[in-house]
């Protein structure tokens, strides 16, 4: 039985400040938690699941314990808890990224959570290693973008920073912006190397980022809807630069 205090100090942990103050976060679900357990960039420090996810999983060696579906309910992040939580350190990538010969994501101001571990899905779907992060976008270990990632944050390394600086500091590199109007994707070939710059959700890219020399592109619509969601957008330009022939 779980008591008052591990209860509180769990669910604290759906709080940015505790997650940083504990460099831990949650990741809730059995799929999620089977990702977590196989990857090699991971260290799950304790695992709380009802019975009958511990019986069919026997060969877990991480310390697990048993607790009930209202002991779940009560530490759970989700509005439908599922079956195991674990309690996870921080991933902390060894190796510095390197943007050369690759295609990264630059994100800029991407806030919603479910749109940002969406993002962070495609991705990995698509082979792209690295997402750089302005300060303001979602952080990657809040529950609902763990949650949306469905395990792909241990493949991706995502880094916040300045991206004005970064952008300037990696000039070398060519910049496609995501925007309403620019040259068709379909007019883009498969690309080896660049970083795609997507906005935020309601205020696309920010005037500082848009203002530095860079490609704008866009996906050409054939109906009458006003934008698209920055998860679907990205997916659509990852996919074409990724399988495009031309």
């Amino acid at each position: 039985m779980l008591s008052k205090t591990q209860v509180k100090y769990i669910q604290s942990l759906g709080h940015k400040k505790c997650r940083d103050e504990e460099d831990l976060f949650l990741a809730e679900g059995p799929k999620i938690v089977k990702e977590l357990l196989s990857s090699k960039n991971i260290t799950i420090r304790q695992i709380y699941a009802v019975n009958s996810w511990i019986r069919n999983n026997p060969a877990v060696s991480v310390g697990v314990s048993e607790i009930t579906e209202q002991e779940l309910e009560r530490i759970s992040q989700l509005k439908t808890p599922n079956q195991v939580i674990a309690i996870v350190e921080k991933i902390k990538w060894k190796d510095e990224p390197d943007y050369k010969e690759k295609v990264s994501l630059v994100l800029d101001s991407i806030q919603d959570p479910g749109n940002f571990g969406t993002i962070i899905r495609l991705a990995d779907w698509f082979g792209i290693k690295q997402i750089i992060c302005s300060p303001n976008c979602a952080d990657v270990y809040n529950p609902k973008v763990v949650q949306s990632s469905m395990g792909s944050i241990t493949r991706v390394q995502i880094e916040y920073t300045d991206l004005l600086h970064f952008l300037m500091k990696n000039k070398e590199i060519k910049i496609y912006a995501a925007k309403l109007e620019g040259i068709s994707i379909t007019k883009i070939g498969k690309l080896k190397e660049g970083f795609i710059v997507i906005g935020n959700e309601s205020k696309g890219i920010s005037p500082e980022i848009s203002n530095l020399p860079s490609v704008s592109i866009t996906i050409p619509s054939n109906g009458e809807a006003e934008s698209l969601n920055a998860a679907v957008a990205t997916g659509i330009i990852l996919s074409h630069i990724s399988h495009s022939t031309l």
